[in-house]
């Protein structure tokens, strides 16, 4: 069935391998990003060609997370177009690397920012309109930092991405009688495919950071990388990500997954979100509320 789909942070990466997956599969799909008319122009344009060439339904919308401005503007461009938003795709978010120390408090509340309080703006715009059809989606392009197996420099975005997880699981069980259901897509790391590590945020406090180089710490950032890169199969496909958000979105309407892991390094967040998933489904068994664990159907 087609539907109305808005994608956030599409401009590159998990986000634009998405749109574009779901417009070639017959869905009409916002790909939102910020400066359409400006850094971004370009991607707009190779948005448009990919939509003649395949004449698929992809369109582009100036959204920038950030701003709830923005945000507010963006949707009701959409809603006043399509006439409504069947799925949200929340992919927005940035990546830092670094020694924790030798960022700024102010760098830690930008990528809260940019991964977390983005959401919440993106859904006080968008829920609404999906509370008054009693009927939608909210996909959630998490991280398998949040429970697997993760090194060290990466800590702010970490911590950011387990707070947007966190937010996704309470999100879903306060939507289910509305009938809206909630998918969270888990990708490991994927070292190609993306722009996630070339364009990582660095550490602001160069004196802390030089500290760490030169110290007992001396080469460790560089190691890490390498690790990385050892542990990721060189054919991982990022596009797996883009199929997987397509397949939970094809899904029958209540019976669309919970949670869909595609990881190629295997991390472990596969045992330990089924652990702390459970936990959570078992403590509303315990207390009388287990029909929040699925959608009311209207």
């Amino acid at each position: 069935m087609k539907q109305v789909i808005v994608v956030t942070g599409a401009s590159s990466g998990f986000g634009r391998l998405a749109a574009e997956a779901l417009a070639r599969a017959g869905h009409t799909v916002y790909a939102t990003m910020r400066s359409t008319d400006g850094r971004n122009a370009s991607t707009v344009a190779e948005m448009e060609h990919f939509a003649r060439t395949w004449a698929a339904d992809l369109r582009t919308a100036e959204l920038d997370v950030s701003s709830q401005v923005s945000v507010d503007k963006g949707i009701a461009r959409i809603i006043d177009t399509a006439g409504c938003i069947d799925v949200i795709v929340h992919n927005a978010g940035h990546m830092a690397f670094g020694p924790a120390e030798a960022f700024t408090p102010e760098q830690f509340a930008q990528l809260y920012d940019t991964n977390v309080v983005g959401t919440q703006r993106v859904n006080r715009a968008v829920l609404p309109h999906m509370r008054a059809q009693k009927r939608g989606l909210v996909l959630w392009v998490s991280s398998s930092s949040s429970a697997g197996g993760t090194p060290p420099y990466l800590a702010p975005y970490f911590a950011a991405k387990a707070a947007m997880d966190a937010i996704a699981v309470q999100y879903a069980r306060e939507l289910s009688p509305w009938g809206i259901e909630t998918s969270i897509i888990v990708p490991g790391a994927f070292t190609a495919g993306t722009n996630h590590f070339a364009h990582a945020g660095r550490p602001e406090d160069q004196s802390v950071l030089d500290q760490y180089e030169s110290g007992p710490a001396e080469g460790l950032g560089e190691r890490i990388q390498q690790a990385f890169a050892a542990i990721v199969p060189a054919d991982a496909d990022a596009s797996l990500v883009a199929q997987a958000i397509l397949d939970a979105i094809n899904a029958p309407f209540g019976r669309r997954p919970f949670r869909v892991h595609i990881d190629p390094a295997q991390d472990g967040a596969d045992v330990g979100f089924a652990v702390l998933d459970r936990l959570r489904a078992e403590m509303l068994h315990r207390v009388g509320m287990a029909e929040l664990l699925r959608p009311r159907v209207w």
